[in-house]
Parts: C-alpha cells; structure tokens; sequence
C-alpha cells in the first residue's frame, strides 16, 4: 500500500472524527476526557485499596469513614475509644506522678545506686511468675546471674563499631554467631559451607535485618520493585513492622487445622513480586513448629527468600532433638531456607538486648549493609541497623554461651520441656480447658469453650501470674523457662482455682480486662483497635 492512499485514509478518518466532535462544545471535548482520566485513577486506587486489604476490610473502611461523617457520631466515637485508652492506661498514669522531667541541680553521685535499687523494689514479682521474660533460672544472686552481670561490667564502656580498638568484642561476636550457626546446620553439608551473620539487639532486629536483606537480594536477582512478602497468621508482628518500615505488601494467611503454616494457601499467595515466605519454628503464640520442609521446597521451586524464625527455638530444638525429642527438620539443613532469626537472649541465657542473625551465605548478607561513601565525615559502612551497639552485651552473650557449653544447656533443655509436658498434662485434666494444638515446644496455649478465657486471665493475674492473652482463637499460653519448673505445680492449683471462680461467678472482676480483650477480638474494623493500640501506646511512653 502506497502512502497516497494511506493519507486518503487518514483524511477521511480525520474529516469524519472532525464532523462528529463538532456537534459537541469545545469545552465538554477538553473536560471528558479530564474526568474519564480521574473516574480511571479513582478506580484503580480503589482495586489498589482492595488488593491490600481485602475486599471485606475495604468495604468496612469505607463504611465506618461514611459514619463517621454524621454529625456526632465520629466525636462519640472517639469518647468510647478514649475511655478504653484510659481503662488500659489507669494504673500506669498514676504510677508516672513525681517522675523526673530535667536534671537535678546537683548529682546524686554514686548514691544513686541506693535509688536505683530503690526503685527496683517496686517491680513486680517476676520469679516464676511471668510468661517467657526472664529465662534464666534461680534468684538475681545466683551464678549464672553474677557471670552475666560481670561480664557486661567489665566491657560495659566498649563498642564494636570501632574495630581496631576493641578487638575482644568483634572476636566475641564472631564466635557467638559462628556457635550458634553450628547449633543451626552449618557443619551440615547441605547448608553450603557459607553461613555467616551478626549479632542483633534481638529478635525484632534480626527479623527486620533478613527481611530487608531478602527484599534487596531479590531486587538484585529479580529486579522486583513491588515486594511482598508471605507470612501465616501466627507469624510474629515483628514481620508487620518491618513491612511498614521497609514498604512491602506483607500477606497474612490463615493457619491450618493444626494451627501450622498452611502450605497450600501460601502456594496461593505467590506471585511475580514475592520476595519471602516465611515459617516459625515454633511460632510466638501456640510452641507449633510450621512445615519448614515444605516451606523450603516451595521457596526453592519459586526461586524466592525462606526465613525461619528460630527466636524461641534457636537454643531448644538442637538440644531436644540430642535428648530423644522427636523435632522435625528446622534449620540450614533444609533446602531453601536461607535466613534464620535466633535469640541468645532467650533460651541461650544471655543479657537481654542479644539476637543473632544467620544467612546461607555472604552473597544475601552483604545486602544487609549499608556503606555510605559521600560524607564528609569520610567512609562509613555498618552491618546492622544499629551503628553504636554496646560490646557489654555481646561479652555478656558470649560468657553466657560458654559458660554453659554443651552439658549445661542439654541439662537445662531437659528441665525445661519436662516440665512443659508436665504442664502440659495439667492443664488437660482440667474439663473445661483444652490444649490449642500439639505444642512442639515450651508454648502451652490453651482456651476454653464453656467460659471467658481472658476472665481466667483476669483472675491469674490477680494471684500474680503473668501471662499472654491471644486471638484466633481467643486463648492465653504461657511460656515455660527455668524460671518455672520448680512451681509448675503452684500454677496448675491456681489456674483450677481460676476456672472454678469463673464457673461460679462469671462475668468480668473490677480492673480486669477481659471486657476489653473480648470486644477488641469481635470488633470487625480493625483500624479501630489499631487506633486503641496506638493512643494507649502514646500515652505510655
């Protein structure tokens, strides 16, 4: 075809396009198309809003924002939600009266040390008494409380920022990561030969750390600039956290009947912007370790980041697989996997502040990293988030770990899972209580279907126990440390105590916060109970 007749044939599509428009005005021409523009990006806004949060919570957040248009309704609502704020923060308030808001004039000296413990004495009693909290067994006075404690002391002034000066430290933090990676398959042929990691200042840091660091090296393989990540409803929140800090669309997935990660339903969520599944070993609220094989073997077949979280399990599971405890695979041992989280801090009996996180290699690790070469201060590279980090508590780590060596913490991990059982056990004789799945671990989580679990709470926290409550379902765990083996039997009678004052007397005690655990559960908008958290949370701290 010549170009002659091609511009006949334009001419005439122009001539008739022209004789059609002109029977509209000039500036109906200029505004539809300005509005058809706006109706389209108000409605991918609208799908973009529906592919985040779901279709359920968008035409709920749309519905409560209509609401709250009405004259009056959004102001009492926002007293209802006040008044809740208050109840949570009523004892708190009252504590805050005489805190100090500037410097004294003059120094207290070394007498501070008399406030100090002072002070101390007001906390409330923790021995045995607390869910998980402090895992270290025995009183303040005992051994391994006088190693721990010594040890920060002497290195309390240092800083493994400066690497040429305290060399001690970074040696210390070498061998607390290249212990535990021992601990977690790296002797294992099947981990590669290349594990390597840091230390972290817990597990919320050492789980940001590998998410941004599987975000990156995906970005680098795959070239994803739209992340998310995978993750089933009994992940940590530590995984929301680094989703808002580092702007990825974090998947929450229902759990299986087992209460594990649901592989399939995973499977479901994967796309071309995956970065990360991700698998607890055991997850925070049921002591449930999640399918890591399979985990690793989907991770593996999508070409995508596998984490496990090994905060709770990383100084257990080793362990208690030595001790005869059937434990399923769990580590760099498994195809895929290619970070773990574990806390020293926890199990491993260090100071509070100490987590380490492990890679399957230096090529995902170095995306950890964050070297900066424009300042004027000169050249500057950190491995955590973190430039300062205090060398106390990576000495702190390190004494603890060696220590205890190998015998100690076998002999602490048996004490500590028979004593689970036997907690276990307990809370099965109990009729009207039953056991949230089959804990893997040193997690008992338990619910009820006849009475107000969270009224339980209310009136074991009135004898002095400490515990968790949950969601999905509405259930309360505690988590058994040293600390507990030798009153297992003192919780069992007051837990059976409980229960029969709430059979008898149901309904919530003055002060108990059962009321508001339960509404907080049913309530369908969820961006109501964020807004609770986040007011009772300012007026905290």
């Amino acid at each position: 075809m010549d170009s002659s007749v091609l511009t006949s044939h334009f001419n005439n599509f122009r001539t008739a396009a022209n004789s059609f428009l002109s029977q509209y005005e000039p500036l109906t021409l200029v505004l539809v198309p300005l509005f058809s523009l706006f109706l389209a990006n108000v409605i991918r806004s609208f799908f973009s809003v529906i592919h985040d949060k779901g279709l359920k919570a968008t035409v709920l957040g749309f519905f409560m924002s209509f609401i709250k248009l009405i004259p009056g309704v959004k102001s009492y609502i926002d007293a209802e939600k006040q008044k809740v704020v208050d109840k949570l923060q009523s004892d708190g308030k009252s504590k805050r009266d005489g805190w100090k808001t500037e410097l004294p004039s003059t120094g207290l000296g070394t007498s501070v040390l008399e406030k100090m413990s002072e002070e101390k004495r007001k906390d409330a009693v923790w021995q045995g008494k607390c869910s998980g909290t402090v895992y270290i067994g025995g009183s303040e006075s005992s051994a391994h409380f006088s190693v721990i404690n010594e040890a920060c002391s002497m290195f309390a002034h240092t800083n493994p920022l400066h690497l040429d000066v305290f060399q001690s430290v970074v040696r210390f933090e070498a061998e607390v990561v290249a212990m535990t990676a021992a601990l977690l398959g790296s002797k294992e042929k099947t981990s590669g030969g290349q594990i390597c990691g840091n230390m972290t200042s817990g597990g919320t840091e050492s789980i940001l750390l590998a998410v941004k660091s599987s975000r990156d090296y995906m970005k680098s393989k795959k070239g994803i600039t739209r992340p998310e990540m995978i993750i089933p409803e009994s992940g940590h929140s530590a995984y929301d956290k680094a989703a808002h800090y580092f702007n990825i669309k974090l998947w929450r997935v229902p759990v299986n009947k087992n209460f594990q990660a649901d592989v399939k339903a995973i499977r479901r969520h994967i796309n071309k912007n995956t970065v990360l599944i991700v698998g607890s070993s055991p997850g925070f609220p049921h002591g449930i370790i999640d399918p890591i094989e399979e985990l690793g073997q989907l991770a593996s077949s999508f070409g995508i980041c596998f984490h496990v979280d090994l905060c709770l399990g990383g100084f257990v599971l080793p362990f208690a697989r030595e001790l005869g405890y059937h434990i399923p695979p769990y580590d760099f041992s498994v195809k895929g996997v290619t970070s773990i989280s574990a806390d020293v801090h926890k199990y491993g009996l260090a100071p509070k502040g100490t987590s380490v996180v492990l890679y399957r290699n230096h090529e995902i690790r170095k995306h950890q990293f964050v070297a900066v070469t424009e300042w004027s201060g000169g050249l500057y590279v950190s491995p955590t988030i973190a430039g300062s980090r205090p060398g106390s508590l990576i000495a702190g780590a390190w004494a603890a770990m060696m220590s205890l060596g190998k015998a100690g913490y076998l002999e602490n991990t048996k004490a500590i899972m028979d004593g689970s059982k036997r907690l276990q056990k307990g809370i099965e004789e109990i009729p009207e209580l039953f056991i949230i799945g089959k804990p893997d671990m040193t997690i008992v989580a338990f619910g009820s279907n006849v009475l107000d679990i969270f009224e339980v709470n209310d009136i074991m926290s009135s004898k002095g126990w400490h515990l968790n409550a949950l969601q999905r379902p509405n259930s309360i765990h505690i988590c058994v440390t040293l600390q507990h083996v030798p009153v297992i039997d003192d919780f069992i009678k007051d837990l059976k105590e409980s229960v029969n004052t709430v059979k008898e007397n149901p309904g919530p005690i003055s002060g108990g916060l059962a009321p508001i655990y339960g509404a907080a559960g049913k309530m369908p908008d969820r961006g109501m109970v964020q807004e609770l958290l986040v007011d009772f949370m300012d007026g905290t701290c």
